[in-house]
Order: C-alpha cells, then sequence, then structure tokens
C-alpha cells in the first residue's frame, strides 16, 4: 500500500498534469524557472504512446532542448531510451502542440549547451555529479 506522502504526489502530479492537459502548457506551464513540456514518444518494446512531463532550460523558435538527467542515476531514463528507437515525438506545451524528431546533441553542440543548461538549473550539475554517465542533451526539431 502507498504512503500517504505517495498518494498526496500523485494527487498533486494528477491535478497538475490536467490543468497542463486541459490548457496545453498555459497554465501550470513552468516549474524551477522552466517551461513545462509533455512529451509523447513510442515505446521502444509496446509500439503504445508513452507520455512524461519533461522542463525545457532552452526553448528557442523552433527547437526545444531537454535534458535526459533521470536525477543522475546511472541509466538513462526510459524517455530517451525510447526516442532512441524512433525519434518522432509530440512535444506539448506553451499552448502548442508540434510533432518534432529528437536528437542526441553532438559533443560540439553539447559542449556549447551544457553551460546555458546548468546556468538554468543549477540542478543539472549536481546530477552530472552523481554519474559516470555523460547526461545527454536532447534536441527536438
Amino acid at each position: 500500500m502507498a504512503s500517504l506522502q505517495t498518494w498526496k504526489m500523485r494527487c498533486v502530479t494528477g491535478l497538475h498534469r490536467a490543468v497542463f492537459d486541459v490548457t496545453r502548457g498555459r497554465l501550470l506551464g513552468s516549474m524551477v524557472g522552466m517551461p513545462v513540456f509533455e512529451v509523447t514518444t513510442t515505446g521502444r518494446k509496446t509500439g503504445e504512446p508513452k507520455v512524461t512531463m519533461l522542463t525545457s532550460p532552452i526553448v528557442e523558435g523552433g527547437r526545444v532542448v531537454f535534458v535526459a538527467s533521470y536525477g543522475g542515476s546511472p541509466a538513462h531514463p526510459q524517455w530517451y531510451r525510447n526516442l532512441l528507437a524512433d525519434p518522432r515525438v509530440v512535444v506539448v506545451g506553451a499552448g502548442r502542440r508540434r510533432t518534432m524528431t529528437a536528437r542526441t546533441a553532438m559533443p560540439d553542440e553539447r559542449a556549447l549547451l551544457w553551460p546555458r543548461v546548468v546556468a538554468t538549473y543549477r540542478g543539472y550539475a549536481a546530477y552530472q555529479a552523481k554519474t559516470d554517465r555523460e547526461i545527454p542533451l536532447v534536441i527536438c526539431e
């Protein structure tokens, strides 16, 4: 049985997602100073749509950058593993729904983007320090 704290978090998360969905991110569309997006990938094993809520430290024109940090876990998050198998994603936020193509930033791109990512949210540096894997940056265009 889930603890009371877990139950409360599920309720708050469910309410946040419901408001986000109804408004396509116009309300409750930011967290820790970053915009929130609903990202739909295709499950690499199931072929089914998989929806994840993610923040983005960099949004420029038609480009959205996500950080596959997974809180500094030694493993990549499932959403990242899914998009490696199928880079087509649907990104919803700021009142827009866009079909995009996702790709991992090349080393030279990551070198330019990483300082901006950490400047936006210092927690990413702490996540990188917790893991031996290089945390991928995902560029959706």
